[in-house]
């Protein structure tokens, strides 16, 4: 039967030629948008380590203000935020902050191994600000200003790669192009995904900010009636301690939002496109079968009257277009399985995997849909009537 399949797909291999190639241009083009929304729904589930509601940011740039004089003015601008009673804590860091575009990367080593990781420079009210568990060890505190080694805080990705399952606080981190830069965890959190929900589950080390440095936000957290008449009350009130600066608010919800945007509208796009390669596949097995049933009336007839079933007639028909659909995704599987083994999108060959298969299934099942309808009104020619017309 396969036999007898494959050679009617011959006959007429240049009217399934361009059948084979819009099935092969879908199952690639579903294959990339599986691969994405698997990846993203992985990374979807895993807790980002922080809270971002009620979260406000205050993004400060002082001009030419010195260094000596800008680092008085933003411990003024944060006492002041805490004396309000609608601010429950606030944290001054580095700028790159939850959901925002500023990064900072670094390649510490422990036992030759190097690991490239994000840098955050954070006070000791951060974890708090965010509400940022520690697993193991402590967040930063007053002791680590005299701190002969600079003391540092890794998230569990972090360990998790260099340490496996062992405890991380004591360890000393090395620097390959110092030699006398150590450090020293004294502390280790969960997740710490800076740009949110859909993020991978990087490995992340932080600091703790120091005099005239590395501070250029100022993060709080209000309180949830917070409204917008106390956020120009304050932002008049901070312009007035920091004169002469540059002070933006944001939110973190509406960041986050905009991080969202950028990962879905990507897929969103994918998704369309997929959706119109496999409605002309849609159409273009319902064509092809047509044009098949027609020109075939007579050899369904003499089948019919041999003692083929309709059954068997309508088989027929899905099974033709299930070879047709073997030979373009055999020729896919090819081409897809090259991306987890180049590691073409750094992606885990497990998502590769997994996304392969959804394609194959949902091209079979639009395959047998779109097979099914024709095949039956084949199925249907009465034998007398198919002969008489020959």
């Amino acid at each position: 039967m396969l036999q007898h399949l494959i050679t009617l797909i011959w006959n007429k291999k240049r009217t399934h030629a361009l059948l084979i190639v819009e099935i092969l241009a879908s199952f690639l083009v579903l294959f990339g948008v599986s691969s994405l929304i698997i990846d993203n729904l992985g990374n979807y589930q895993t807790p980002i380590g922080y809270q971002y509601k009620d979260r406000w940011v205050i993004s400060m740039d002082w001009g030419q203000t010195p260094d000596s004089l800008a680092d008085p003015i933003r411990q003024q601008l944060k006492q002041r935020v805490l004396a309000y009673p609608q601010v429950v804590a606030a944290s001054l860091s580095s700028g790159n902050t939850p959901f925002s575009n500023g990064t900072s990367n670094g390649e510490p080593t422990y036992n030759g191994v190097k690991l490239m990781t994000y840098n955050y420079w954070v006070d000791t009210d951060y974890a708090r600000t965010y509400e940022i568990p520690v697993l193991e060890g402590r967040w930063f505190d007053k002791s680590d200003e005299a701190a002969a080694v600079t003391p540092v805080i890794i998230n569990e990705p972090f360990r998790r790669k260099v340490f496996g399952g062992s405890p991380a606080v004591g360890k000393l981190l090395l620097n390959d192009e110092d030699k006398k830069d150590k450090k020293r965890i004294i502390g280790v959190i969960g997740n710490f995904k800076k740009d949110g929900e859909y993020e991978k589950n990087e490995p992340g080390m932080f600091y703790r900010v120091k005099s005239n440095e590395w501070q250029s936000s100022l993060s709080i957290h209000v309180r949830p009636d917070t409204d917008a008449t106390f956020e120009g009350r304050m932002m008049r009130d901070l312009s007035q301690i920091a004169k002469g600066w540059n002070l933006e608010l944001s939110y973190l919800t509406d960041q986050r939002e905009g991080k969202h945007n950028i990962t879905l509208v990507p897929m969103i796009i994918f998704l369309v496109v997929s959706t119109f390669l496999l409605i002309n596949v849609a159409l273009g097995l319902f064509g092809v079968l047509n044009v098949s049933i027609t020109r075939r009336r007579g050899e369904i007839g003499l089948r019919r009257a041999l003692g083929a079933t309709e059954r068997s007639i309508s088989w027929q028909f899905v099974g033709e277009m299930w070879v047709l659909a073997t030979f373009a995704l055999l020729l896919g599987l090819v081409l897809a399985g090259q991306f987890p083994l180049l590691n073409v999108f750094d992606l885990s060959a497990g998502v590769y995997l997994t996304a392969m298969a959804v394609s194959v299934v949902v091209i079979y099942v639009i395959i047998t849909l779109c097979a099914l309808y024709p095949s039956r009104q084949a199925a249907t020619i009465q034998p007398a009537v198919a002969l008489h017309e020959e």
